[in-house]
């Protein structure tokens, strides 16, 4: 699944905040929520697969036109644009469905070269995903339109995943805390059908919220599936994030040492490092010898000065309130620390990684990143579209991270294909830790 990063603007984007000091990030995040049973009411509205032939068209032109006037690059990367919409625009315009026409799109979008530059449908969780992200800014472009009261949600299970060349549909992430998590589906399950109709990743669990769903799970290449049954529930992306950062933290013991691990599946919001800073200072972390800080999957969104949290030169205060009550202020991580990479760490995911290893913070673990950094927003096209586009080019310190990168310095190759929950990345940085 495609990731995110987060300039911010006068209008919200997702890598970083921006260079200019006028301007300020509009994030927000929906409210947090206990770890208890997921809500199982008031699911996604029922969205049609078929579109009329006059709205595939509308909405063809209107990322057309997005692009043309708001696209990071005015020369579009040296398109002539205008032979671009006369080449796409017929295919999208006789496009019998919405995912049709979206494929149309996308193939025209793809000539651009560019991350964070992408159209989504209701038939994809991302678009429900960036559309909590972005929610500051679709609130001034229709939102309430599409998601009654601007509440984003949609049903499902808590899962990224993948089809690969064979048509096949892979878990490539599992959201701790939610449903396919608490049901046993693993990092690397083949989906083969849900409910004995093939795997879809919404449409397979509407009007079916809280109500039992089969999925039948291939676990190795050429063996016969097994059932599982899972519950979806209706997710509200950014809570689902937040609570999947908590349930994720854990200590591996490794020996004599007691490692931490936590998985952070979206920065896009101050509460998420928030969050980040209590387990380590008051929650499961904090008694922990070492620290591997999981950014593999997921969205970006994160600000450079996250990895303050990783300075061991600056002080961390704990207040005390008259009624007994304490905290703590800009806590610190002095102890050893690793980090997970893969080719889904991306956006301000990969700004973290970079100085993570340009300024010798700890080890980098895995896979070079995907190469994902520029700066985008979000715009609601049509009833039932999404364009992630990108707005901004980003440079870090000076270099250029779109279309390159950042290598760790520990690789570890990971074919996540019928893992069966395996991850040798992470033991790897656990055994690592476990020496210093």
């Amino acid at each position: 699944m495609g990731l995110v990063s987060s300039l911010a603007s006068d209008e919200i984007q997702e890598p970083m905040k921006s260079m200019k000091t006028t301007r300020r990030g509009i994030l927000a995040l929906a409210a947090g929520a206990t770890f208890s049973a997921w809500p199982a009411s008031a699911e996604a509205p029922s969205q049609p697969d078929e579109a009329p032939a006059g709205s595939n068209q509308a909405d063809f032109d209107q990322v057309w036109e997005l692009v043309r006037d708001r696209f990071y690059d005015p020369h579009l990367n040296g398109l002539d644009w205008q032979e671009q919409r006369a080449r796409f625009r017929p295919d999208a315009a006789s496009a019998r469905s919405r995912e049709d026409a979206a494929v149309a799109i996308n193939a025209m979008l793809a000539k651009l070269g560019a991350s964070h530059t992408h159209f989504y449908t209701p038939e994809d969780p991302a678009y429900y995903q960036l559309a909590d992200i972005f929610v500051g800014a679709l609130e001034h472009r229709g939102l309430e339109r599409v998601f009654p009261r601007g509440e984003v949600s949609y049903p499902g299970i808590g899962v990224f995943t993948e089809i690969d060349n064979q048509g096949r549909t892979f878990v490539t992430g599992v959201i701790e805390g939610a449903p396919a998590h608490q049901a046993g589906v693993l990092l690397g399950d083949e989906i083969v059908s849900a409910d004995s109709r093939p795997f879809r990743p919404v449409s397979s669990f509407r009007g079916k919220v809280g109500s039992p769903v089969a999925l039948e799970i291939r676990r190795a290449s050429g063996v016969a599936p097994i059932a599982i049954s899972v519950s979806p529930a209706d997710l509200h992306p950014n809570e689902m994030f937040l609570r999947g950062l908590k349930a994720s933290a854990r200590v591996i013991v490794a020996g004599e040492a007691r490692i931490g691990y936590v998985h952070v599946w979206s920065y896009a919001s101050r509460r998420i490092q928030s969050a980040l800073e209590d387990l380590m200072s008051e929650g499961p972390l904090k008694d922990a010898d070492a620290l591997v800080w999981d950014l593999r999957g997921g969205w970006g969104g994160a600000q450079p000065e996250y990895l303050d949290l990783f300075n061991p030169r600056a002080p961390t205060m704990q207040v005390k309130g008259r009624d007994g009550e304490t905290g703590f202020v800009d806590v610190k991580w002095r102890k050893p620390v690793a980090a997970l990479i893969n080719e889904g760490t991306r956006s301000g995911k990969e700004v973290l990684a970079y100085g993570f290893k340009e300024y010798r913070l700890g080890e980098l673990v895995g896979h070079r990143t995907e190469g994902a950094v520029l700066a985008a927003t979000a715009f609601l096209i049509g009833d039932d579209g999404l364009l992630l586009l990108a707005v901004e080019d980003v440079l870090v310190d000076g270099q250029r991270l779109e279309g390159v990168g950042v290598t760790p310095t520990i690789e570890v190759p990971f074919d996540w294909h019928y893992a069966a929950g395996g991850d040798p990345q992470l033991d790897r940085a656990v055994q690592v830790l476990a020496r210093s």
